[in-house]
């Protein structure tokens, strides 16, 4: 279930995409869709959502997105790297102007001391301007780290808007 907060976050940065002639695609591994869903779960989302990519697993990510497995193999699918890569794919395979990706260790288990649980990483590529990423841990249980994840999208994508 989406919280009433992310809701209005939702509405609000649809609002904030809609006056700035911004359209969104989203690539996602561990929230599964929970950005794109959060999104469409407005009314009227449609004239800022193209489309969202679910790629959980690394042969998806590659054939969806484009993201290279040797970039996968050599960082990991949760990585700075990939996360670049997802977005920078995800917004070349779309009519948006903004993607935003995240791929993370939303647990209970798969976390190691490199790649702690609560691990998510983001990317950000916008039609003409670098790729930029992100990485934050984030505390909670699965549900917690998913939800966490969503508003830090969010967050990302208002500041470069």
């Amino acid at each position: 279930m989406i919280s009433d907060a992310l809701l209005l976050e939702a509405e609000s940065l649809l609002a904030a995409c809609r006056a700035k002639g911004v359209l969104l695609t989203t690539a996602e591994s561990c929230t599964g869709g929970l950005i794109a869903a959060t999104l469409t779960a407005i009314a009227g989302s449609s004239d800022v959502v193209d489309r969202g990519f679910v790629t959980y697993s690394n042969e998806a990510k590659n054939e969806l997105i484009g993201v290279p497995l040797p970039l996968i193999m050599e960082h990991g699918a949760v990585s700075d790297p990939v996360a670049r890569a997802m977005a920078e794919g995800a917004l070349a395979r779309s009519r948006a102007t903004v993607a935003v990706s995240v791929t993370g260790v939303a647990g209970p288990g798969g976390g190691s001391a490199e790649k702690p649980v609560g691990l998510v990483c983001f990317g950000l590529a916008r039609k003409g301007l670098p790729v930029e990423g992100d990485s934050v841990v984030f505390p909670g249980d699965r549900g917690a780290i998913r939800a966490a994840a969503v508003a830090h999208a969010f967050a990302m994508i208002r500041a470069r808007l």
